[in-house]
């Protein structure tokens, strides 16, 4: 009743626009798995389900640079575009709260992911049928900070003759 009673009270402005949340109740956090923690599916979860809608913190670039580099949230953020006083596009990073940071990596992963810039939220969705048990994972990209686990076409570390042997000359 008291949740009721803040929405309808004097401090609660009607007139911002609201953002339902969505919580997928068939999710679990596991914090023994070779990635470390991770997300997984404790029921069946049909393709397309809304998993989660989760706020952003986006950080000035100068506070990024500065000091979240130097700690280990910096391990938990996201690229995100930002525009300047002058209108002129850059990457600062956000922090996601709720289960967007705790997505683990896959190459081929499950769960896909879209920003919404203007109201700072990001909604992870379901890519395809997700059976239970089954561990729910975003793409992190190309450039990762860690060893790939799904990765197993590891190229050996030689000269790097065969990579230059591969580049065409036009």
């Amino acid at each position: 009743m008291g949740f009721l009673t803040s929405l309808n009270g004097p401090d609660y402005d009607h007139s911002e626009p609201q953002i339902p949340l969505r919580r997928c109740a068939d999710l679990v956090i596991i914090t023994d798995t070779p990635k470390g923690r991770g997300v997984f599916a404790s029921k069946s979860i049909p393709a397309r389900t809304i998993l989660d809608i989760c706020p952003v913190l986006v950080l000035g670039i100068e506070e990024n640079e500065n000091h979240i580099k130097k700690t280990s949230l910096y391990h938990y953020t996201y690229n995100w575009p930002i525009k300047d006083e002058f209108g002129n596009p850059h990457v600062a990073q956000a922090v996601i709260f709720g289960l967007g940071s705790m997505f683990n990596h896959a190459r081929y992963q499950n769960v896909g992911w879209v920003r919404d810039t203007e109201r700072q939220l990001v909604t992870y969705y379901s890519l395809q049928d997700i059976e239970a048990g089954e561990e729910l994972c975003i793409s992190y990209g190309d450039r990762l900070t860690f060893k790939d686990t799904d990765n197993t076409d590891v190229p050996s570390e030689g000269d790097g003759i065969d990579q230059l042997n591969q580049i065409q000359l036009d």
